[in-house]
């Protein structure tokens, strides 16, 4: 029997309206503590009412671009020095973290991050704490639970005493409980089961179709992002390498080989491709 891991998830369909720009970064670069270049002219679109996959190995630039979007990189002594942020053809890279969550733009930091010394339920209402609809976020609040029933049946436990699985489903309901258009979804698949990534990725293609939020999601688990995603783009040493729709990306041979350790040969060993970084086209 086909264990969930294995399953094959239908293949991702972009929403309604999903051609229309909602997010542009147009050649950024980054530089951390005034000398170190992280990222090297990174150039993405996310379109309204899609899932865009920013994908590559650890230490490619992933985080870093979502921070940039979301204006976290100050704490870490890190600035944009080129290029242009745009959210609804607005420049934001020189607003507040604050003011980009008004605007509807909310990052879910790698690591979860929850208030471990607040109940998961405290931690949710958290999220709502720019609104002003009140009357409202009860409602959403059990909206969150109906996308994360777990959730409910620990509403009142501590968060840190939570699994890893549920502190990401805290994490996540806690940003949509400030209904966000955009999300920024930073390594949901870290520390996880594979039955539970499968989980998660499964709930917010959900969010996705049925509440309309957008998706940017950094990941390097490539096989499940490329099956739930619409888009991707390939992170290697700070600078895009590859992009383009996810079904195609799943079918690149490049792909295949060097981020799903396949080929048109089979399965490859990590004997095979310990050496890929002589024969990748895009170093050379």
């Amino acid at each position: 029997m086909a264990t969930p891991e294995m399953q094959e998830a239908p293949e991702a369909r972009p929403a309604e309206g999903a051609s229309e720009a909602l997010l542009e970064v147009n050649n950024i670069e980054v530089i951390y503590n005034h000398v170190i270049l992280v990222l090297k002219g990174v150039s993405l679109t996310v379109p309204k009412g899609g899932i865009t996959a920013l994908l590559g190995g650890n230490g490619a630039g992933k985080t870093t671009t979502l921070k940039a979007i979301s204006n976290l990189l100050h704490s870490e002594r890190g600035e944009v020095t080129k290029g242009s942020i745009l959210y609804r053809g607005r420049r934001v890279q020189d607003l507040s973290p604050e003011a980009l969550v008004k605007m509807g733009v909310v990052q879910v930091m790698e690591g979860r991050h929850c208030f471990e010394h607040l109940t998961v339920e405290e931690n949710l209402l958290t999220g709502a704490y720019t609104r002003r609809d009140r009357a409202a976020v009860q409602q959403d609040l059990e909206m969150v639970y109906g996308y994360f029933p777990r959730l409910k049946e620990r509403r009142r436990s501590q968060a840190g005493y939570t699994s890893g699985g549920e502190q990401q489903m805290c994490a996540l309901g806690r940003a949509l409980m400030s209904r966000p258009e955009t999300i920024l979804l930073d390594e949901p698949s870290m520390g996880l089961a594979p039955q539970l990534v499968e989980q998660i990725f499964g709930i917010v293609k959900r969010l996705n179709e049925e509440q309309g939020v957008t998706f940017l999601l950094a990941e390097q688990n490539t096989n499940v992002a490329l099956r739930f995603a619409h888009r991707g783009y390939i992170l290697e040493s700070g600078r895009v390498v590859m992009d383009g729709p996810a079904a195609e990306l799943r079918e690149n041979p490049d792909v295949k080989e060097f981020y799903l350790g396949v080929s048109d040969e089979g399965r490859k060993s990590f004997r095979d491709v310990r050496s890929y970084r002589r024969r990748k086209r895009w170093l050379a």
